[in-house]
């Protein structure tokens, strides 16, 4: 493998004028060379079935299961005693899909840093960005195209958004937004774990993360020392936030972050970005040092 000098693409060495058409070129260069890692993973995420099968089949038995195995047992907070968990849980269901979605962001990187991609791509002309960038774009055309299953799924078996399209597609957006977040903290627990094997282990973060939010029971039904807990997550704006815009029973509660949960639900994704997108690009940067 190559590990020589590489060229740049620009060597401009003027001022003004030409330091401008430099820096617009490097942006170019940056958009052009994501777009081409783009493609390579969803060249190479259409070329696998399995996966494919995996990552859309997941959320329909998720909303299955859940749905009708627990459905009868929980209690709707806000819906009556005859209350449709199917209702409540719809949202939840969504938000899970969205955060689960950095457990497979991270296999891919650390299967391809294993496999010595990672280095191939260090030692091309091209931008540090575009592995995080490309990376990133490709996991939210899958994260649409799992929304959009996950959605049929739920206006399949009964749920509704009593809410305008306006909100409707709010809703949506913020959930776009929470998956967009959570693909950088996926880069960069990719770019650190040294293994697949390692990385599967990141599921015992995944999980309590999860499951301590108000994807499956509001915050208000919990033990008085985890409520807080569940409430702060950041799972648990996005689900408030988007059963709220949805319309479903259970949105708000009685703390701040509860009432407040759609302004919340934009601050955590940008906060998550702001810190991990950075630590993304820069382990890239360190690998092979």
């Amino acid at each position: 493998m190559s590990t020589g000098t590489v060229t740049p693409r620009s060597t401009s060495t003027g001022t003004g004028t030409d330091i401008g058409q430099e820096s617009r070129g490097r942006l170019f260069w940056a958009l052009a060379d994501g777009w081409n890692v783009t493609r390579r993973y969803l060249t190479h995420f259409l070329c696998q079935p399995i996966t494919i099968a995996w990552q859309l089949g997941f959320p329909i038995i998720s909303v299955l299961l859940y749905g009708f195995v627990f459905g009868e047992a929980m209690k709707v907070p806000g819906g009556g005693e005859d209350g449709d968990y199917k209702q409540f849980l719809m949202p939840g269901m969504f938000v899970m899909t969205m955060a689960f979605g950095f457990m497979n962001t991270a296999m891919g990187v650390v299967t391809d840093s294993t496999k010595g991609v990672i280095d191939r791509f260090r030692s091309m002309p091209m931008a540090p960005s575009a592995v995080a960038s490309g990376r990133g774009l490709a996991d939210l055309v899958v994260a649409c195209a799992e929304l959009t299953i996950l959605a049929l799924t739920a206006l399949a078996i009964g749920w509704r958004s009593s809410a305008g399209l306006p909100d409707t597609l709010l809703a949506f957006g913020l959930l776009l937004l929470l998956r967009f977040s959570l693909i950088w903290v996926g880069v960069y627990l990719g770019l650190v774990v040294p293994t697949p094997e390692a990385a599967g282990g990141l599921y015992a973060i995944a999980f309590p993360f999860t499951m301590i939010s108000s994807v499956f029971v509001a915050p208000s039904l919990m033990p008085d020392w985890l409520a807080p807990v569940a409430a702060w997550n950041p799972v648990s704006s996005t689900g408030t936030a988007t059963r709220e815009l949805f319309g479903n029973p259970g949105a708000g509660g009685a703390t701040w972050v509860e009432q407040n949960a759609v302004l919340m639900a934009v601050v955590w994704p940008v906060v998550l970005s702001l810190v991990f997108l950075p630590l993304a690009v820069r382990r890239f940067k360190q690998l092979s040092r």
